[in-house]
């Protein structure tokens, strides 16, 4: 007996050692599996205390971790420093900060990436998702009004039966969606309450119109395009907690409105968007960016913009490969936006391609400076074997390469049939090429074919120099097995400088 108490004194005092910071667990290697063992259910998030998106995200976790300890929910959140637990890091494979995995049943195997948005009610939301019912049985007024008061969207069914095939339909849609809450009720009393009068789905939200209903054939298809067109505001801001909303849901084809919230035509200026985007729900998404915030400064050279340009639209469309286009009028009115909008749904819309002037003496230096307007001209011209580097002024793998670039080139300037060029492609952009990270290396034989080659060997003047003396032919590829240097993403899910990656390399848009 007395032994016994001793085990269990041993095990408490185990437990205890497990800190908390605002409701969140701290791990590290030692208390890893303890915590496991005393939580059946702990999304544990990877962090590095320096890392901007970590700071951004840890408000809301810590929410998140208040709001389920306040239930009473067995499922808890922790954190692990990565930076001081690095065998933990290296463990569960993590490469970017922050990493943030779900641990079910005090399993350590498998463990779930999780998939979802960074606010509180999206964390918590996903976490009931995996550990309980995809949706919650209402059975009176008082928890169907606690379900669309606790979340920004809630979806819930009114059925009779919830055994009919309209039912099981909806239970599968729930099942599909991480980010949303899903309620199903066949209560009287909850059919009375929100004016059901027939078995139905209705979606809650705390923004816009307040509420849709679904009409339609209950389909599992059906019902996500419901849910799709009506989850998200009619107008959205973008910032970092938006973002995963924005760029992770299924509406590829963006609107942006550049305009800085403190100019006196601000309202103005909103209310002529959002009327425009009442006619698009589910087609474009509508989202408008405070061109006043230096983190969204990146956003607008990538589109060619300065803040003192705004207010002014553009349009994306981020499918395979990342389109622009631009409106004909510069006045934001609900009319043009509607006419601009209409065009690129009925694909009479072309692409804005950007380009700079050509500088006077682009091919002065050994390195010519290629823009959009001289671009074909130089790089397809078939009476040369041109080498074109694209690269972003902020980007710190180009900034690296810069010297060998120029070097290359002195090695070249005097072959006739040799061109080694650069090209800024936060500022110009062609047809031929499209360019997702910084820097890319494109090689454009002679000959009549425009053809295109990939670089992707070694960074170094003797890589570029066989890769060149041999007709593109050799030393294009990596060397063996080995990772190539990694090239700084051009992505716009970020509106800041990156530092999300453990490895240098990834200045994101």
């Amino acid at each position: 007996m007395l032994k016994f108490l001793i085990v269990c004194a041993l095990a408490a005092m185990s437990a205890a050692e497990i800190a908390e910071e605002e409701d969140v667990l701290v791990l590290k290697k030692s208390n890893f599996e303890e915590a496991l063992k005393a939580h059946p259910n702990v999304l544990v998030e990877f962090y590095a205390p320096w890392c901007g998106h970590c700071k951004a995200l840890a408000p809301e976790y810590s929410k998140a971790a208040g709001m389920l300890k306040a239930e009473g929910s067995d499922i808890r959140l922790a954190k692990v420093d990565a930076t001081e637990e690095s065998e933990l890091a290296q463990e569960f494979g993590v490469r970017g900060y922050p990493t943030i995995k779900f641990f079910k049943g005090g399993e350590k195997g498998n463990p779930k990436e999780y998939s979802a948005g960074r606010q509180a009610e999206d964390i918590v939301s996903w976490l009931k998702k995996r550990t309980g019912p995809a949706a919650t049985t209402l059975n009176d007024v008082m928890q169907a009004e606690s379900i669309i008061a606790d979340n920004e969207v809630a979806v819930i069914g009114f059925f009779k039966d919830v055994e009919s095939e309209d039912s099981k339909a909806f239970i599968k849609t729930a099942e599909a969606v991480d980010d949303i809450p899903f309620g199903i009720t066949s209560d009287d009393s909850v059919f009375a309450k929100f004016e059901v009068a027939k078995d139905s789905v209705v979606l809650f939200k705390k923004f816009d119109e307040g509420r849709n209903t679904f009409d339609g054939e209950v389909s599992k298809e059906s019902l996500l395009n419901f849910i799709k067109a009506n989850q998200l505001p009619l107008v959205i801001e973008f910032t970092e907690q938006t973002a995963p909303k924005i760029f992770g849901g299924d509406i590829k084809s963006h609107i942006l409105m550049f305009v800085p919230k403190a100019a006196k035509d601000f309202q103005d200026k909103m209310d002529q968007f959002k009327k425009a985007a009442e006619g698009f729900k589910g087609k474009i998404l509508f989202i408008f960016i405070d061109s006043d915030v230096d983190d969204n400064q990146r956003i607008l050279e990538f589109f060619g913009l300065k803040k003192e340009e705004c207010p002014v639209i553009r349009l994306i469309t981020l499918e395979e490969e990342m389109t622009k286009y631009k409106p004909e009028s510069s006045e934001i009115t609900a009319e043009n936006i509607i006419s601009f909008c209409t065009s690129f749904v009925e694909g009479t819309l072309k692409p804005h391609l950007m380009s700079q002037d050509i500088p006077e003496d682009w091919d002065k230096n050994p390195v010519k400076v290629l823009v959009g307007k001289n671009f074909e001209e130089v790089a397809f011209n078939p009476a040369n074997n041109v080498f074109v580097e694209f690269y972003a002024p902020w980007c710190g793998h180009c900034k690296q390469l810069a010297p060998i670039w120029d070097q290359l080139g002195e090695k070249f300037k005097d072959n006739a049939n040799i061109v080694v060029a650069k090209m800024d492609s936060t500022a110009n952009e062609i047809e031929a090429v499209k360019v997702h990270s910084f820097p890319t290396l494109k090689f454009f034989p002679a000959g009549d074919e425009r053809k295109v080659i990939d670089y992707n060997g070694e960074r170094t003047l003797d890589g570029f120099t066989k890769f060149l003396e041999s007709g593109g032919k050799e030393g294009g590829a990596p060397v063996g097995d080995e990772e190539d240097e990694e090239a700084d993403d051009l992505d716009l899910d970020d509106a800041e400088e990156d530092d999300s990656d453990v490895e240098e390399g990834h200045d994101e848009l």
